[in-house]
Order: C-alpha cells, then sequence, then structure tokens
C-alpha cells in the first residue's frame, strides 16, 4: 500500500469512526512524532487528546448556548474589587463546584445593582467548563412557564425536562408581584429541586418578606425551608454598580469638558 492510499484509508476510518479533529490533526501530529521520535504511546496520547480537547469546545459552546446565560455576564469583567472580603473567601470555595455535587443552593441578596445576576451568571459560566449543565431564566418567564405547563396538564413532564440541569438559576425572584396561583408552582419547581439539583437565585428581598412571594405564610416557610437547608447565602450589601457606574461617567465627562475650556 503507499502511502498516499494509508492517509486515504485512514482518514476514511476516522470519518467512519466520526473523529473528525484526529482526522484533521493526525497528520501533523505524525510528523511531529517522527522530528521529535515520540513513542507510540506518546504519538496515541497526542492523537486522541486532539479530539478530546475538540469535543470539550463543542461541549462549552453548546451547553452554553443552551443555557441562556448573558454571555457578557463572566467573571473576568465581574469587579471582584467591590466584595467584600467575607465574599472573596466565599466566592473562592464555590468556584471549586463543589456546592454543585452537595446539592447546595446559592442564595444571593442585595439592592437592585448590586451585582447579584452579574456574580451568579458569572459563576455558572465557570460551572459549565467544569462539566455542569445550566439553565438561566428570570422568575417571572419561569413562572409563566411553569403556570402555562400546568395549565396545559404538562408540568410533571417540564419538571423533569428541568431536572436534568445540574444548576437552575432563577433570577429577580420578588421583583415582580404575581398572584397566587403562579407563586404555587413556583413552590412546586423549588419542592422538586429540593435535594435532587442546585438553585442558585437573587432576590432584592429579604427573608422576611418573602410573604409578599408566596402569598402565605405556611408556603413562605416551607419554600424558605427547602432553600436554606442546602444553601450558600451571599449578601450583596453593595451600592448600585450602574449608579456609580452613571456618575463615573458624567464626573468623566464633566472633567474633560472643563479641559477643553
Amino acid at each position: 500500500m503507499t502511502e498516499k492510499q494509508l492517509q486515504s484509508d485512514i482518514k476514511s476510518v476516522f470519518k467512519v469512526l466520526r473523529l473528525p479533529a484526529m482526522s484533521s490533526a493526525y497528520q501533523g501530529i505524525s510528523d511531529r512524532a517522527r522530528k521529535e521520535s515520540l513513542s507510540y504511546e506518546e504519538y496515541l496520547y497526542n492523537l486522541l487528546s486532539e479530539e478530546e480537547q475538540s469535543r470539550e469546545n463543542k461541549r462549552i459552546v453548546r451547553w452554553m448556548k443552551e443555557s441562556r446565560l448573558p454571555l457578557e455576564k463572566t467573571m473576568e469583567n465581574f469587579d471582584k474589587k467591590r466584595l467584600p472580603k467575607k465574599l472573596e473567601g466565599q466566592l473562592s470555595s464555590i468556584l471549586e463546584g463543589g456546592f454543585v455535587n452537595r446539592r447546595e443552593n446559592i442564595l444571593a441578596f442585595g439592592n437592585p445593582g448590586s451585582g447579584k445576576t452579574h456574580l451568579l451568571c458569572a459563576i455558572a459560566t465557570e460551572m459549565i467548563y467544569l462539566g455542569y449543565s445550566v439553565l438561566f431564566k428570570k422568575c417571572s418567564l419561569m413562572v409563566q412557564e411553569l403556570l402555562i405547563a400546568k395549565q396545559e396538564l404538562r408540568l410533571p413532564k417540564y419538571l423533569r425536562q428541568l431536572s436534568k440541569y445540574d444548576l437552575l438559576i432563577i433570577d429577580d425572584i420578588g421583583y415582580i408581584q404575581q398572584n397566587r396561583e403562579e407563586m404555587e408552582v413556583l413552590f412546586t419547581l423549588l419542592s422538586e429541586r429540593y435535594e435532587r439539583g442546585s438553585v442558585m437565585l437573587t432576590s432584592n428581598l429579604p427573608f422576611s418578606k418573602w410573604e409578599q412571594i408566596f402569598k402565605d405564610p405556611m408556603t413562605t416557610a416551607a419554600a424558605i425551608d427547602r432553600l436554606v437547608h442546602h444553601c450558600i447565602i451571599l449578601e450583596l450589601n453593595l451600592p448600585s454598580y450602574r449608579l456609580e457606574e452613571s456618575k463615573r461617567k458624567k464626573k468623566d465627562g464633566g472633567d474633560n469638558i472643563a479641559e477643553s475650556k
């Protein structure tokens, strides 16, 4: 068999086995193996690593798209200098990912604009890199989807669909007031997730005001109990980042005008 025929047959095998990254990289890796006198095991490892990395990159892209996370809210562009020292320590531990395996929840409280959503989205993005699946939903949208599923008699099926995600982010709970029926389906979701999967949520309402959300003291107590049993609470009692940014831009604009005069 000629070298050209051998290369063609190798590529055909890669195609049959669905190994596109190995097919693209094997020639270059083969040339390097000959040049550097790599062992058969080293050559094979390099070739397999190419396929593994390619599949991992595709998984990350696919899971990021499916997560519906805001792509701009990453750890790289989150201003960690604004965080209190205690929260910095919590964040380092959280980013190791163990809380997902332990089915722990992360509850972020703070004023509007304090960075709650950005922080949880940044954490969730890092979890995708670690191999955990994520779904991000605004609370108002999540509630409406649950309610529609209930009305169409497919709520159990929808809850099963949600259960496939390791992390479920519910953003801005309590920000928009909903009626009792809407809150009942949200409670059903929280009960279904209890000790089965992690929930990450943001709220500008402390627990003492959650009766405004669930409309009933017993339901409120039961919801809080399920969330806090295994949880990490992040308190972002910080000034509004958006307000600070707006003030800074106005100040910079004023300084520029003064300099031009």
